[in-house]
């Protein structure tokens, strides 16, 4: 029989993993950030490439959770929990991480999961151990009490059918890191960073039969050797990258922490330009709009033409309601990037002036921001707004039956998309698309009714 404290770490295990599911891990909200985009694009890229993959079929996703995660739920989708980002003390390191979970995509992973393993599989640390430590420090008695034999058989096979996996995609990503020429010095670091946390949490390698993933001593130990015989060991890291890395993370820290915890972190006194764009962040989100703008003032003296530093303005003075103010930042903004996020918060700044002279211009700009990006409901109501302004109920309502199916609202969807069938020409492109909304749409309705 196993000691009760052992017992106590499986059921806290098993509870953990029941709780895992792709509902779950797809529920957390996804950040989109023009700027983080572009950099996560640029880091993964030449992984992704090593990997034997299509960049263009790949996307790597920054997802709104302060634990340090990362994993792939489907497809050739990565996901990074923004705690993740803030952890890392480097982009670097977050390469790592990406090279990880593009071992998961290569080696098939996820197809394994989805009949039944586990619907996200990837580095899963901190929450893991938080739960272990708990149980481990609990009254667990109950609980795994419930745990019959046969679950604990289940149990241990998936535990060690997953550490199979984990390591297979530690040493995947190696190779991918080698490929690339990018150094796996970062790797490694952040695996250290795991081990940190792990002896935080009482965490040995006797304790690795409750784990889903490999001991990150172990971890480190496996690869080092891979990662430091290769020419790429010794590569500087990729300057550009670093620099804009450090950007990021300072406005994500603007934007996530509470605003006391940022100041903490970039106080006033503190004049680099990471502090003025968190502060500006903290500031705007805070309710102090003078301070915001003074903040992204000293961005703007600093770079005039920094597209992400204009947007950043852009943005704080049309949420503050200064909509004619904001159209010459987000305008050059937009022209330097073509960023769909950008042209989108562009677009609405034009609608917000109230002039119709602005809304040709609102037009143009919102079909580039939905041409280059489908998947954004807030640039599909956007342009729905400029149609009506219009006057063009059908395309309004094609807008609104794109924004729809994008957040799931099929009714909604199947109802507008008819209405704009009504009015289209037969058989042009618009026609064509508001066609195959209500088809898909109507049939999904019907799947849902029939599986009652």
């Amino acid at each position: 029989m196993a000691d009760s404290g052992a017992m106590k770490k499986l059921a806290a295990v098993l509870m953990l993993l029941l709780a895992l599911v792709p509902q779950a891990a797809l529920a957390q909200s996804i950040l989109r950030d023009a700027e983080t985009e572009a950099l996560l694009a640029d880091m993964s890229k030449p992984l992704i490439v090593a990997a034997g993959l299509n960049p263009k079929d790949v996307q790597v996703v920054l997802v709104g959770d302060s634990s340090i995660n990362a994993f792939v739920a489907g497809g050739q989708i990565v996901f990074v929990n923004s705690g993740t980002l803030q952890a890392a003390d480097s982009a670097n390191e977050v390469q790592g991480v990406i090279a990880h979970e593009l071992g998961h995509v290569v080696g098939g992973h996820v197809p394994l999961a989805d009949r039944g393993y586990k619907p996200a599989l990837g580095i899963q640390i901190l929450s893991l151990l938080i739960g272990i430590a708990a149980a481990a420090a609990g009254s667990g008695e109950g609980a795994a009490g419930a745990i019959a034999a046969g679950q604990q058989a289940a149990l241990g096979k998936y535990l060690a059918f997953s550490r199979d996996q984990e390591a297979s995609a530690d040493a995947a990503g190696a190779r991918f890191l080698n490929g690339a020429g990018i150094t796996g010095k970062g790797y490694l670091s952040f695996f250290t960073k795991l081990t940190a946390l792990e002896y935080r949490y009482g965490i040995s390698r006797k304790d690795s039969f409750l784990l889903d993933h490999p001991v990150s001593s172990d971890r480190i130990a496996n690869l080092t050797d891979t990662l430091k015989t290769n020419p790429a060991w010794g590569k500087p890291l990729d300057g550009n990258l670093e620099e804009r890395f450090r950007r990021v993370k300072a406005k994500l820290a603007g934007y996530a922490d509470d605003a006391e915890v940022t100041l903490r972190k970039y106080p006033p006194t503190d004049q680099s330009l990471y502090a003025h764009y968190a502060r500006a962040y903290a500031y705007h989100k805070s309710g102090y709009p003078e301070k915001a703008d003074e903040e992204t003032q000293a961005l703007i003296t600093a770079a005039p033409h920094d597209p992400y530093f204009l947007e950043i303005r852009g943005q704080i003075l049309l949420e503050s309601g200064q909509p004619l103010a904001a159209l010459a930042p987000l305008r050059e903004a937009s022209q330097a990037t073509n960023a769909p996020l950008i042209l989108t918060t562009f677009g609405h700044a034009l609608i917000a002036t109230e002039n119709q002279a602005n809304f040709a211009e609102a037009e143009k700009v919102l079909r580039l921001a939905v041409a280059r990006d489908q998947d954004n409901p807030f640039a599909w109501y956007q342009l729905g707004v400029v149609y009506e302004r219009k006057g063009d109920t059908a395309r309004a309502l094609l807008a609104t039956a794109e924004r729809a199916t994008l957040t799931g609202d099929l009714r909604t969807a199947a109802t507008a998309a008819r209405g704009a069938l009504a009015g289209l020409p037969p058989n042009s492109t618009d026609w064509i698309r508001a066609q195959d909304i209500a088809l898909t749409t109507q049939n999904q309705l019907q799947d849902a009714k029939g599986q009652r």
